[in-house]
């Protein structure tokens, strides 16, 4: 039977193959009464299993591709240091003593107490981190209850596969980046999951958040992932399966030809130079900024140096990453956002969660409420200015308070270098984000106090439309057209203009090339978005002329009929 799914497209692209399914969900285990002779023996073997299961771990380690993102390593040492915990090596093994229960279910029993536990804390960081536990245990049971049933390391199927799991971790990808899958598809997990970041570090098509994929597909069922549209077609017919053939077909072509823009200026048709930036998460994304042919790092989220760990990083260590990123640019442009924790990024060692964390303590706001850890980040970014064009970004800023505050914070950062004898960039740019509709309304005055301006238009769109973009059931009203949203973009690029102060979109409206023309026509001329995205817009930049676009734009902030904006938009790309 033929049918297809909905979910996340997180890396682009089309794959067609073979459904490899695999399991994560909790092994059943049974349970059975030992003689009091044998209680050693068993001992023994949950020790062993132990050990086991340290091994394959510290094998995964040796086989992390060198190009894979440093967090990988982190994650790893965290299913260690589970594995090494009281809770789980030793716990059981006071449960086969006292009941005379075996291994398996002994460890059972005390995952799901472990479980329980961690459902009972409020913070969602941390109590997500049950499933670490859950993955650590189901590979001691692995180990006690028979071989490993991971992949290995050479497989070599002869035919294109498609990887099918519930959930995949960061330690799966390592198994699965050597097992050569075409694609993979997920029940859950979202576009900034860490298994998300390393799926487009791969480059390979994927969708995620399919919700009962699992339970649907079946082994060997022909599968077609379509990764930038996030859909994924079962069991395709003859004319269905011709269709995305040609399809995939055009997308390598339309890639290869894309490739030969790299060099290209970057200027529209009447002659007027567009800057075309880059968002990094990491020091990895660094070659695909490189080969997208990027004029800088528009957006360097650092909050994900602060993810998946139970420590902060040392000023040392963000010095280094910070360093290594503007050195490796070679002198282009490296906008470092400040910490931007909070709402959907949240740390084990951060702030107890609000009702509402969207609206609570993020972004700038917990970097002045912690100024020691704001002290630290802000050292650390002055110290790597001296090896490359660094800029500081602040996020979430609303307050004439705040920026006063931030600002202030920044000149202590200065004096204290200046007394320890480090060497920084004095005239450092710092510039200010633009995601509430209450900084849109002031961006003249953030103008004139800051260097620059950068509109994230994914939380000034949720923002302004009051919209949880992560709820299911209001999606279908994030609308980046709204006239409400093109009114303030447009109102913030002329208070940049007024202030002779460059204004950068950041946010995914600057990497959906259906976008660039009207964002043109509105006044933008620096846009910075994921790597994969900029050729396709540069594309469009190329073929584009100001005195055309501007009026056409103009029109569409007047319109309030969805149906004629589409129109619009339709006229405007035609």
């Amino acid at each position: 039977m033929s049918f297809s799914m909905h979910g996340i497209g997180v890396s682009g692209g089309i794959a067609i193959g073979y459904a490899h399914l695999t399991s994560n969900a909790r092994i059943e285990v049974p349970q059975y009464m030992l003689d009091r002779k044998h209680i050693k023996e068993e001992l023994a073997r949950f020790d062993e299993a132990i050990l086991a299961t340290r091994a394959e771990l510290e094998t995964l380690r040796h086989h992390i591709p060198a190009n894979a993102p440093a967090e990988l390593s982190a994650f790893l040492d965290m299913h260690l240091m589970f594995l090494g915990d009281s809770m789980i090596a030793e716990a059981p093994k006071r449960l086969i003593r006292e009941t005379q229960c075996n291994a398996e279910w002994a460890l059972a029993q005390q995952m799901e107490a472990l479980v329980a536990r961690f459902e009972e804390i409020d913070d969602p960081y941390l109590r997500s981190r049950q499933e670490d536990v859950v993955q650590v245990v189901q590979r001691v049971l692995k180990a006690l209850t028979g071989p490993p049933s991971h992949l290995p390391l050479d497989v070599d199927f002869g035919v294109e596969r498609i990887l099918v799991a519930h959930e995949l971790s960061p330690a799966d990808m390592v198994l699965f980046k050597n097992a050569h899958f075409a694609a993979f598809i997920t029940d859950l997990g979202g576009a900034t999951s860490h298994t998300a970041i390393l799926a487009r570090s791969m480059g390979m098509p994927s969708v995620m958040a399919l919700h009962n994929a699992r339970g649907l597909i079946r082994d060997h069922d022909l599968l077609i992932v379509d990764g930038r549209d996030g859909v994924v077609v079962v069991n395709p017919d003859e004319s269905v399966l011709a269709e995305y053939r040609l399809r995939q077909n055009q997308w390598r072509i339309d890639t290869d030809k894309l490739k030969r823009l790299k060099t290209s200026k970057s200027a529209t048709l009447d002659g007027t130079p567009i800057e075309l930036m880059a968002n990094i998460e990491l020091l990895s994304d660094v070659n695909a900024v490189k080969a997208s042919g990027a004029h800088g790092i528009g957006l360097f989220r650092s909050e994900f140096l602060f993810l998946n760990r139970s420590d902060l990083p040392s000023e040392d260590e963000q010095y280094e990453s910070y360093k290594a990123v503007a050195e490796a640019l070679d002198g282009k442009p490296v906008t470092i956002r400040t910490l931007d924790l909070g709402a959907d990024k949240q740390a084990p060692w951060g702030h107890t969660v609000a009702d509402n964390p969207a609206l609570g303590l993020r972004a700038i706001r917990l970097c002045l409420a912690e100024p020691g850890l704001f002290q630290t980040q802000l050292r650390a970014i002055l110290r790597a200015s001296v090896h490359g064009q660094v800029r500081i970004l602040i996020p979430m800023l609303v307050s004439f308070m705040e920026l006063r505050q931030t600002l202030q914070r920044i000149d202590e950062a200065r004096d204290s270098l200046r007394r320890d004898g480090l060497k920084f960039d004095d005239g450092i740019p710092v510039g200010g984000m633009i995601e509430v509709p209450a900084a849109a309304l002031s961006a003249g005055f953030f103008a004139e106090q800051l260097d620059f301006l950068s509109i994230g238009t994914n939380d000034l769109i949720q923002y302004t439309l009051a919209i949880d973009r992560a709820d299911d059931s209001v999606a279908h009203l994030y609308d980046p057209l709204h006239p409400a949203v093109l009114k303030l973009i447009q109102y913030t690029l002329r208070a940049g203009a007024k202030a002779g102060k460059p204004v950068s979109v950041c946010g995914e409206m600057a990497g959906d090339p259906l976008l660039t023309r009207l964002l043109l026509g509105l006044g933008l001329r620096t846009f910075s978005m994921q790597p994969a995205s900029l050729l396709q817009v540069k594309q469009q930049v190329l073929k584009s002329h100001l005195e055309e676009l501007t009026p056409m734009a103009q029109r569409m902030l007047k319109n309030t009929d969805p149906d004629r904006t589409a129109l619009l938009l339709n006229r405007l790309n035609g």
